[in-house]
């Protein structure tokens, strides 16, 4: 666990996962086996990654956001409130529903 990284009430980070530094894991997120999380990653309350994840720097993921296993999601992302990311995210961007899509305006 990186300098500065902050893990809230309630959360759960299960074995082999790596987190970098000025992250936030906040109440009631859990972190599965075997994830890497990059610096500055949010994990927002109630947020979900499953097996073998690995979110890029600088990306967030909101309130009861999911991820399925062995995805991999890129760096500068939003993922919205909800949302359940489903495939691998390689272009950055703000990705809400279910399952996950880029919001194009």
């Amino acid at each position: 666990m990186g300098e500065g990284t902050v893990v809230m009430a309630g959360a759960v980070i299960n074995s082999d996962t790596k987190i970098g530094k000025g992250c936030i894991i906040n109440t009631s997120a859990s972190v599965d086996h075997d994830c890497t999380l990059d610096d500055f990653v949010h994990i927002s309350v109630g947020a979900h990654l499953a097996g073998n994840v690995r979110v890029a720097t600088r990306t967030w993921l909101g309130v009861s956001a999911s991820v399925i296993n062995n995805i991999a999601i890129c760096k500068e992302c939003m993922i919205g409130a909800g949302a359940v990311v489903v495939k691998d995210i390689n272009k950055s961007g703000t990705y809400v529903g279910v399952p996950a899509r880029l919001l194009t305006r």
